[in-house]
C-alpha cells in the first residue's frame, strides 16, 4: 500500500512539473508527458505499471468523452457533418482494411488478429488530437474537424475491434451479422445516451443547490456509458449524445453559479485525467517490451515502421481523394464557399494522433482463444500501438507547429472576434429593450432606470466602435480601457485591506474568503 501510494503521489507530482515543463518549452502538454513517462518507466525501483485497459475505458474515457461533447461547437459539427462522418467511418474501416492486409502478409498474422490490429490503429484520440490542434494555433474549422472526428470514431473501432476479437477467438461471424451488430450498437448508444440526458435534465431543472449540481454533471457521462456498456451497445455514442443534449440545453438547466464552477471543475479534472493518462502510456514501455519474448528486433522495428507509415499514408490518401471525389459530385454554391485549400487538407492529414483508447483496446486482447491456445501476435500488437501512439503524439505534435508555420495557416481570430462583438452588441440591445419594457413597471425607480439605461447604451457604443460601426470621436475604447487600469488598482487596493484585516484577526477566514471571491466576480467583468 506504500508504494502504491507513493506511486499516485509521484503520478500527480510529475504531471505538474511536467506540464510547468510543457509551458516554459512552449510545446502541447501530451509530448512532455508521454516522454516523461518513458524516464519514469527506466528510473530503478519504479515498478511495472500494467494498464489495466477496463479502467481506461471505464474510468477515464467517459468524463473525457463527455467534456468535448458538452463544449463542442454543434455549428461546426453541422456544417462539416459530412467530412466528420467520413472520416469517423469511413477513414477507420479504410485504415483497418489497409492495416489488416499489411498485418496478414507482412507480418503473417491470421486475418482476424490482423483486422484487431486494425481496428486497435484506426481510430484518433480525442484528448491527444484537440489539445496539441488548440496549443499550436491550427485554424478553428480544424480543430472542430478532428474534434467531432475524434469523439465519434472511437464508436466505429470498437465495433469492428469486437468482432475482429471474436472472430480471432473462435467465435463464428458473418457480414450481415457485423452490419446489424454495427447499426445496432450505434442506434442502441444514442438511444441511450438521449433518455439519459433528457432525465439528467429534467432533475437538474428542479435542483437549486451547486454541490449537487456539479456532482450530477461529473457522473453524467458514467450514467450514459455505464447503462450502455451492460447493455451490450455502443457506450461512445450513448456518453457523446448525453454531452451533446445537455450541452446544448446548459443556459437552461444549470444556474449560473453553477456553469460558472462547472466550467472550472470540469477544466482542471479533463487535464488530470489527461495528464495522468499520458505518463501512464509512457509507463507501459517495460511491460510491452517484455511481453515481445525472442521476436527478432529488427523484424519488430521494420514491421512496425511499416505499420505507422500504412496509418499515416492511409490518412492522407482518404482526405485527399475524398475531397476530389465530393468536389466532383457536389457543386452547390453553399458547399463551393466551404472548400478548403490543399494546406489544409496536408494539416488535417498530419494530424491522426492517436492516444489512450488504442492502447486501452491493445491491451484488452484476450490472452488465449476459446480453444486455450496462445492469442497469435498478442504482444507485438501492443508493441505496435504503443509505438504509433509515440510516433503521432510526439513525432506529429512536436512538427505540427513548425508545419503550421510553414504552409501559412494561423488562427483567424478575426472571425471569432467579429462573432463575439455580435452577441455583445445583440445582448446590449436586448438589455435595452427590456429597460424600456421595465420602466413603466410600478416597482422601478427612475434613477435606477437611467443609470442602467446609461451603463448599456455605453456598452453598446464601445462595441459599435470596436466593430467599426461608428467612428470613436470621443475616445471610448481608450476611456475604457484607463477605467480597467484605475478598476484594476482599486480593486488591488481593496484586498490589501482585506488581508490586512485578517492578518489582524479582526474578521475570520471565512468572511475575508467571502469578500475576496465578490472582489474576484466583480473584477473578472472587467471587459478587456
Amino acid at each position: 500500500m506504500g508504494d502504491l501510494q507513493i506511486f499516485i503521489a509521484a503520478l500527480f507530482v510529475s504531471a505538474a512539473g511536467l506540464n510547468a515543463i510543457a509551458n516554459w518549452l512552449d510545446v502541447p502538454y501530451p509530448i512532455p508527458l508521454v516522454l516523461g513517462g518513458l524516464v519514469l518507466a527506466l528510473v530503478p525501483g519504479i515498478p511495472d505499471i500494467e494498464l489495466d485497459p477496463d479502467l481506461v475505458l471505464l474510468v477515464f474515457l467517459p468524463p473525457l468523452l463527455y467534456s468535448t461533447a458538452f463544449f463542442a461547437d454543434l455549428r461546426s459539427f453541422r456544417a462539416d457533418a459530412r467530412v466528420i462522418s467520413l472520416s469517423a467511418v469511413g477513414l477507420v474501416l479504410a485504415t483497418a482494411g489497409v492495416v489488416a492486409v499489411i498485418a496478414h502478409e507482412l507480418i503473417g498474422l491470421p486475418w482476424a488478429m490482423s483486422f484487431a490490429l486494425g481496428a486497435i490503429v484506426s481510430p484518433t484520440d480525442p484528448a491527444a488530437a484537440t489539445a496539441i490542434m488548440r496549443r499550436v494555433g491550427a485554424p478553428r474549422r480544424m480543430v472542430n474537424v478532428l474534434e467531432g472526428e475524434s469523439l465519434f470514431n472511437d464508436a466505429t473501432a470498437l465495433v469492428a475491434y469486437k468482432v475482429a476479437v471474436a472472430a480471432a477467438v473462435g467465435a463464428g461471424v458473418s457480414a450481415a451479422h457485423t452490419g446489424l451488430e454495427f447499426f445496432g450498437d450505434a442506434a442502441g448508444g444514442i438511444a441511450i445516451g438521449l433518455v439519459v440526458a433528457w432525465a439528467i435534465a429534467e432533475v437538474r431543472k428542479r435542483v437549486s443547490d451547486v454541490n449537487t449540481e456539479l456532482t450530477i454533471s461529473l457522473f453524467s457521462a458514467y450514467g450514459a456509458f455505464v447503462p450502455a456498456d451492460q447493455l451490450g451497445v455502443s457506450g461512445v455514442l450513448a456518453v457523446v449524445t448525453c454531452g451533446v443534449y445537455l450541452g446544448f440545453r446548459a443556459p437552461e438547466i444549470a444556474s449560473p453559479e453553477s456553469r460558472m464552477q462547472g466550467y472550472a471543475m470540469w477544466s482542471i479534472l479533463t487535464f488530470l485525467l489527461n495528464a495522468t493518462l499520458f505518463i501512464l502510456i509512457g509507463l507501459q514501455l517495460p511491460v510491452i517490451v517484455d511481453g515481445l519474448g525472442g521476436r527478432p528486433t529488427g523484424d519488430v522495428i521494420s514491421q512496425t515502421a511499416v505499420i505507422c507509415a500504412a496509418v499515416i499514408a492511409v490518412r492522407f490518401i482518404w482526405i485527399f481523394s475524398t475531397t476530389y471525389i465530393i468536389r466532383a459530385i457536389d457543386r452547390r454554391p453553399s458547399q463551393v464557399a466551404r472548400r478548403a485549400d490543399w494546406r489544409l487538407r496536408v494539416l488535417s492529414g498530419w494530424s491522426g494522433m492517436r492516444g489512450a483508447v488504442s492502447l486501452a483496446a491493445a491491451l484488452a486482447l484476450p490472452i488465449h482463444t476459446d480453444a486455450g491456445a496462445p492469442l497469435p501476435g498478442r504482444e507485438l500488437i501492443q508493441f505496435i500501438t504503443f509505438s504509433l501512439i509515440l510516433v503521432t503524439v510526439v513525432g506529429e505534435g512536436l512538427s505540427l507547429p513548425f508545419l503550421i508555420r510553414r504552409l501559412g495557416l494561423v488562427e483567424d481570430a478575426a472571425e471569432e472576434e467579429n462573432e463575439e462583438l455580435r452577441a455583445r452588441l445583440m445582448i446590449a440591445r436586448a438589455a435595452l429593450d427590456r429597460v424600456e419594457e421595465l420602466e413603466a413597471e410600478e416597482w422601478t425607480r427612475d434613477g435606477t432606470i437611467e443609470r442602467v439605461r446609461r451603463l448599456y447604451e455605453y456598452r453598446q457604443r464601445r462595441f459599435k466602435v470596436r466593430a467599426g460601426k461608428i467612428e470613436d470621436e470621443d475616445g471610448i475604447e481608450e476611456g475604457s480601457l484607463l477605467y480597467q487600469r484605475l478598476m484594476h488598482e482599486i480593486y488591488a487596493a481593496q484586498r490589501q485591506a482585506l488581508v490586512g484585516l485578517r492578518n489582524d484577526l479582526e474578521i475570520s477566514s471565512e468572511v475575508m474568503r467571502r469578500v475576496e471571491r465578490e472582489l474576484d466576480l466583480e473584477e473578472s467583468r472587467l471587459e478587456v
